[in-house]
């Protein structure tokens, strides 16, 4: 792995299992002082998430740069802002962004479609969270939407970890749209892929 990518990963796993403690704490004894330290970690793994991305997909450099920068605005639109607007700009973008460039991006890594996996998970656990009380009705009171969204978020990193054990260098850098694009073509076309083979019968003498 590249150096700033080391740096987003660790600041990612650490804000992943800071997660834990934060959440626990909110839960504990909720309020506005103790909710800080509930959104606080994720927006740590939120904020390492894009400044990953931009070191795999666009530029080594400049991603290791944005890393401090996106974490600090993580930080402030919870300290500094009583307004969760900047705080749902934060958790949202992500949502929208990696699963844009992970498919129009070519990745420097095999495995990209992981990133798609773990984007969609994410996504479901925002919408449990918004339809909180409509599941706890649906399941009869057994399950609230809030559990079943921390269970999708908790596969976020489990997919990327997935990701990391399995990915090696990708020999030819093509984005998943230009891969898909490729596959749709071949099959609208009839491609099958599949080569032929002739074989001529050749005569054996058996021995005398």
């Amino acid at each position: 792995s590249l150096q700033g990518e080391l740096w987003g990963w660790t600041c990612f796993y650490v804000g992943v299992a800071a997660v834990a403690f934060g959440s626990s704490y909110y839960h504990l004894n909720p309020n506005d002082d103790t909710l800080v330290w509930d959104r606080l970690p994720m927006t740590i793994a939120f904020t390492s998430i894009i400044a990953i991305f931009i070191i795999e997909r666009v530029d080594e450099r400049k991603g290791m740069i944005s890393i401090v920068p996106l974490v600090l605005a993580g930080v402030i639109s919870i300290v500094f802002f009583d307004d969760l607007r900047p705080y749902a700009l934060i958790q949202f973008v992500p949502c929208i962004a990696i699963p844009l460039m992970a498919i129009l991006l070519p990745p420097m890594y095999t495995h990209s479609t992981y990133w798609l996996w773990a984007a969609g998970f994410y996504l479901l656990a925002k919408v449990l969270e918004a339809t909180d009380d409509v599941v706890y009705k649906w399941t009869y009171h057994i399950v609230s939407g809030h559990t079943l969204k921390h269970l999708f978020a908790a596969m976020v990193p489990v997919f990327l970890t997935f990701m990391l054990a399995k990915r090696s260098l990708e020999p030819e850098r093509q984005s998943l749209y230009t891969i898909w694009r490729i596959s749709w073509t071949k099959v609208k076309d009839g491609d099958s892929n599949v080569e032929s083979y002739t074989y001529s019968r050749v005569e054996v003498e058996e021995p005398q």
